[in-house]
């Protein structure tokens, strides 16, 4: 399942050298996560209510290119695989050129894992976070 999310990058993105600064991608690429698994039925509200949420283990990010001021670009986000209780979520910060081209600008690959907040550990996926995911229908 591929999750799309638009952005256009405004003025408190951007740092000194006039480029997306680094930790804004991991803040763009989290808004983009909260869309995707909000989207699913699996947001704030059922976090509250089941005390399990989703949690980043490890991020590996590869800046490509630069991103600058008003730019409208696209976040792709895609679940490469769920093992056990580990899963690898896939980020792109994409920018479309006007012939239909993409450009990958940022590339990151996040580790996570669905944490029970009562017992403070890892637990399997359950079927409404898989649900959200995209993993399992209804």
């Amino acid at each position: 399942m591929l999750h799309l999310y638009p952005v256009t990058i405004r003025e408190t993105h951007i740092d000194s050298l006039g480029h997306v600064n680094n930790a804004v991608y991991l803040t763009l690429f989290e808004e983009a996560r909260w869309e995707w698994i909000t989207a699913g039925g699996y947001g704030l509200a059922e976090i509250k209510q089941y005390r399990q949420s989703p949690v980043i283990l490890d991020v590996t990010a590869k800046f490509l290119r630069e991103v600058h001021l008003r730019e409208a670009v696209e976040i792709e986000s895609r679940l490469l695989s769920y093992e056990g209780k580990i899963a690898k979520l896939q980020q792109d910060l994409v920018r479309t050129a006007a012939d239909g081209s993409k450009t990958v600008c940022c590339a990151a690959v996040f580790t996570m894992g669905f944490f029970d907040l009562e017992s403070r550990k890892l637990i399997a996926p359950t079927p409404l976070w898989k649900k959200a995911l995209g993993l399992e229908s209804e």
